[in-house]
């Protein structure tokens, strides 16, 4: 199989999850970037912790935090050990929103043609090809 075939492959599944992601926020009053950060917010988590989860910059971490916090969805707390830095914590609301959101996320994702042993496959060799980089 060519590189660039699958590649290509690699990009279209992106961005059809990308466009699930869209599709599944678009009622709500979020953004898709909102979205996965409540995904993302399983925990505690500072904002280059949950930037790099969300892979982009903290700066466009910092706008989706922003707004997620005017909408009572997160908060800002001191970090325990890190007093430079704040911890984002999820409000009732925010756990109730995340949950919503990862129930909308499960539903005729773009992998959903694939078996369970599929998917743990699929699962294993992207962990493989992104741990040789």
């Amino acid at each position: 199989m060519a590189a660039r075939e699958l590649c290509s492959l690699i990009s279209e599944l992106a961005h059809n999850i990308d466009e699930h992601v869209r599709g599944c926020v678009a009622d709500t009053d979020l953004t898709a970037p909102q979205a996965i950060a409540l995904r993302e917010l399983s925990e505690p988590l500072t904002m280059r912790e949950l930037a790099d989860r969300m892979h982009c910059a903290t700066s466009n971490v910092t706008f989706v935090v922003d707004r997620l916090e005017k909408q009572g969805l997160v908060t800002r707390q001191p970090h325990p050990r890190d007093r430079r830095a704040k911890q984002l914590t999820l409000t009732a609301e925010g756990e109730r929103q995340r949950a919503n959101i990862i129930d909308r996320f499960s539903v005729n994702t773009p992998l959903a043609g694939l078996t369970p042993a599929d998917q743990q496959a699929l699962h294993d060799l992207l962990r493989r090809a992104l741990a040789d980089r």
